[in-house]
């Protein structure tokens, strides 16, 4: 987008579907107001969106993510699983639903059936690896043994290798928050960043680390809170920026369902490097799509995302 079309445009906003425009439509959709006897129409439309998606797990897995937190308030998902409950599609969307619940919520209301079912839309759907990433979703949830989630990632990369939710997913679960630590965390990330092509969905590993970092040491506050800024002059966050750097902002270069998505998270980065003016191709190929995290680790996104895009392009 160039600067004079993002003058015209309305201003940063939070777009879930980032350039998605049919996925966009649909999201609104299943988030207005309900209408009597609309349920029908919005499972067909959901039905269709991931129907022609085909075998592009990538998009089939942003699609799923979007739709799956759009519905989450609704019994959408409950009434597609009745009237097709030999539908594979219905049985990991309905899954995914009750992931997107328990994340929300801090616990599933009932894990062992939300992991059954990925189980049975595996069996019906035996190429796709979206069953098996919302499995992985529910045992992290779960804090499963990390034998476990291996098996269960093993099948997710044997038919998607790069799938970014699934990375994402054993990133965390990783984490020194949740059942790994610093170590293997960083074991994980330079076993990625040895294979992961420049345009991959996954490419963005190490910058999500990093940010993951910040967040970390920003909340425990103090001294090092103050300083925070130095984790961005350090060997590894240089090198992930200046990596990024060199490839993301080619226009073009980055083709998969979540670009934009990492491309908030390259512009968040270099802001709190200290390197927000070489920023700007980063920006101007954002335009006005803003994510929420990580801009809401600084107060609210749009006001963060708005002041820095002027201070990147000014």
């Amino acid at each position: 987008m160039s600067i004079l079309r993002r003058l015209r445009a309305s201003g940063p906003r939070l777009l879930p579907e980032l350039d998605d425009v049919k996925l966009g439509r649909v999201r609104r959709q299943l988030t207005s107001p309900g209408i009597p006897g609309q349920s029908g129409i919005q499972i067909d439309q959901v039905d269709r969106l991931l129907q022609e998606t085909g075998a592009d797990w990538d998009r089939r897995t942003h699609r799923l993510s979007v739709l799956a937190e759009a519905a989450a308030p609704s019994g959408l998902a409950r009434s597609w699983r009745m009237r097709r409950p030999n539908s594979g599609e219905a049985m990991v969307f309905e899954a995914w639903v009750e992931l997107v619940r328990g994340r929300h919520d801090g616990k599933m209301a009932d894990a062992r059936s939300a992991a059954d079912d990925c189980h049975r839309a595996a069996d019906a759907l035996p190429g796709d690896p979206t069953p098996w990433v919302v499995l992985l979703g529910i045992l992290r949830l779960v804090r499963a043994d990390s034998r476990e989630l291996f098996t269960v990632w093993h099948e997710v990369t044997s038919r998607d290798p790069w799938n970014r939710e699934a990375h994402l997913q054993m990133l965390r679960y990783l984490s020194p928050e949740e059942c790994g630590s610093r170590s293997s965390q960083l074991e994980f990330l330079d076993a990625v960043r040895t294979g992961v092509p420049s345009n991959a969905p996954a490419v963005g590993m190490d910058l999500t680390a990093l940010v993951d970092e910040h967040a970390r040491t920003v909340a425990r506050g103090g001294v090092e809170a103050l300083l925070v800024r130095r984790q961005w002059t350090n060997h590894r966050a240089t090198r992930a920026l200046d990596a990024a750097l060199a490839h993301w902002p080619r226009a073009g270069h980055l083709q998969y369902a979540a670009a934009l998505a990492d491309l908030n998270l390259l512009a968040f980065a270099l802001v709190q490097a200290g390197r927000p003016r070489e920023g700007a191709g980063v920006f101007d190929l954002l335009g006005d799509t803003v994510t929420p995290w990580p801009w809401s680790l600084d107060g609210d996104p749009l006001r963060q995302f708005g002041y820095w895009q002027a201070k990147a392009l000014g």
